[in-house]
């Protein structure tokens, strides 16, 4: 039986002035499920949350927790509810242990709590384990919040959160403030949380973060709900549609690279500031350490700049690839397979004449059966190569498996495939294209690498995400490769490799082997995978 909803949102609405910022708007949120809400700036994602909290009442609507309704004002700490802010909410002049405890003290056990004094010894200790749970280091517990860097200053709302009883947390996109190692915590954090059965608001621009941790996704535009659906049935095309309202796929194709290119590039600048952070921690090779951000920071420039141009000449040269596949495939069926049976068809009126004058034909016969049998199998061939039959009714590992024995018989390459034991069934579109990522790097391999040995490998890094790495003991690439220049010299396979995995909303990374050889590692999201019987 499902169970009832911790918190359920009847109508709510907002107005100020003229603006609507929320209209007529409702959602649930279970035990143990993550909400994610998504919208543009000025969607009305802040205004639901402070309504939520108690910080604003709405003009219309109803908020009932567990079936109890709300009546504004309330605390929303007295009924489990608590907010993780974009910017901090922190008593600037008290210290850190005092804001993390605040409105929540520990204290001395007297008179049956009819008097209450603080534990000042036990909240420093609780303090203390909290901020080392979260990787947090500060020079005291008694300095003022206000002295604190941003960052600081949100890690140490975050521990507020954590010391305090709740079955409802809203977090409301504290990431902006939050360099990459904060930003996991936060969405280890979150799960964390779903596993002990809180139900979680969790509202963020990066819809990288919305998949890695949501159960649904519920987008705001122009404050109205327009769409709440299962991250398992959603992908990022889906959402940006329902956040820029158009079903127009011309239109939502530039709006998902412009994010795909804002959270990568604030992804490595954001590892560039922590670098930067770690190295400052030794002064005595301050100067030389930035010397090589600058150089990191160029080169950084350098590869966002050819990944752009070659993004520009990505669509014109898809179109222009599908043609050439189209004409390569017609010569290849005219001039040999057609060109096979029109011989067989001359045979055949010739064995007609023979039959009329009486002589044995078996070894003709024989002849033709045999170049019929090696028609079939290059027919089969062709077939196989444009769309390998068995990943529709036995799966990838069955079609990988297949495919890299015909491969490895055909170039003598030793091959070794290593697949998860509980892999399981993905979505068409999704073993399509790990099967085109597969075949694209055996041709790459087969070309370029001068190698004896290849090995395939599917792993799972987490429910939702799935690493491919292609590796081989070749001549490895060139220090000074360059993916944006690949298509200028002709050699579309990692380019192509490149294209899949952006598509699909992945990562990609080349590497030389110490040993020899290159390694392609791939890693993409897709929606939670069902085992196989």
């Amino acid at each position: 039986m499902t169970s009832p909803p911790l918190l359920r949102v009847i109508g709510i609405s907002k107005q100020f002035g003229s603006l609507a910022a929320l209209q007529n708007l409702s959602l649930e949120i279970r035990p143990g499920e993550v909400v994610g809400l998504a919208g543009r700036s000025g969607a009305g994602k802040s205004v639901l949350i402070d309504i939520l909290a108690g910080l604003q009442t709405p003009d219309s609507g109803s908020i009932f927790i567990q079936e109890k309704q709300l009546q504004w004002p309330f605390r929303a700490s007295s009924y489990g509810i608590n907010v993780i802010h974009q910017e901090p909410q922190l008593a600037e002049r008290l210290d850190v242990t005092s804001n993390i405890f605040l409105g929540n003290e520990i204290c001395f056990p007297i008179l049956d709590k009819v008097l209450q004094i603080p534990n000042q010894r036990m909240m420093d200790r609780e303090a203390a384990r909290l901020l080392h749970s979260l990787d947090v280091r500060l020079p005291s517990l008694h300095e003022q919040a206000g002295n604190l860097s941003s960052e600081k200053r949100q890690m140490v709302a975050l521990a507020q959160v954590m010391s305090r009883p709740s079955q409802i947390i809203l977090v409301d996109d504290p990431s902006s403030l939050l360099s990459l190692p904060y930003q996991e915590r936060l969405l280890d954090l979150i799960r964390e949380w779903q596993k002990n059965q809180i139900g979680v608001l969790f509202s963020s621009q990066n819809l990288d973060h919305l998949f890695a941790v949501t159960d649904r996704i519920v987008v705001l535009r122009q404050g109205q709900l327009v769409d709440n659906c299962r991250t398992d049935a959603a992908n990022r095309e889906y959402i940006v549609a329902g956040l820029i309202g158009t079903a127009d796929r011309q239109q939502r194709t530039p709006v998902i690279w412009a994010l795909d290119s804002y959270y990568r590039a604030r992804k490595q600048a954001e590892t560039l500031r922590h670098n930067q952070t770690l190295l400052r921690r030794d002064l005595a090779v301050q100067d030389s350490l930035n010397r090589q951000l600058v150089e990191q920071l160029a080169d950084q420039v350098k590869a966002l700049d050819s990944a752009n141009l070659a993004l520009q000449d990505a669509q014109r040269r898809l179109l222009t690839e599908r043609e050439q596949e189209r004409k390569h495939l017609a010569r290849e069926l005219h001039d040999q397979m057609i060109q096979d049976l029109l011989s067989l068809n001359y045979e055949l009126e010739e064995m007609v004449s023979k039959v009329l004058q009486g002589p044995s034909i078996a070894p003709e016969l024989e002849d033709i059966r045999s170049d019929i049998r090696t028609l079939v199998e290059d027919l089969r061939r062709i077939c196989r190569n444009l769309r390998p039959p068995t990943i529709d009714s036995l799966g990838l590992g069955a079609a990988l498996n297949s495919y890299l024995h015909d491969w490895s018989s055909r170039t003598g390459i030793e091959m070794l495939l290593e697949i998860d034991e509980k892999f399981g069934r993905l979505p068409e579109e999704i073993e399509l294209s790990i099967f085109r990522i597969v075949q694209e790097g055996l041709s790459n391999i087969r070309k370029h690498a001068d190698a004896s040995r290849a090995e395939i490998t599917l792993k799972h890094t987490s429910p939702r995400m799935l690493l491919i790495s292609i590796a081989d003991n070749g001549i490895g690439l060139q220090n000074s490769f360059n993916l944006g220049e690949l298509g200028e010299s002709g050699h579309f396979g990692l380019l192509g490799i490149s294209e899949r995995v952006a598509l699909m909303g992945g990562r990609l990374h080349f590497q030389n082997l110490s040993e020899g050889g290159l390694i392609i590692q791939a890693e993409i999201p897709h929606p939670r995978v069902t085992p196989q019987e």
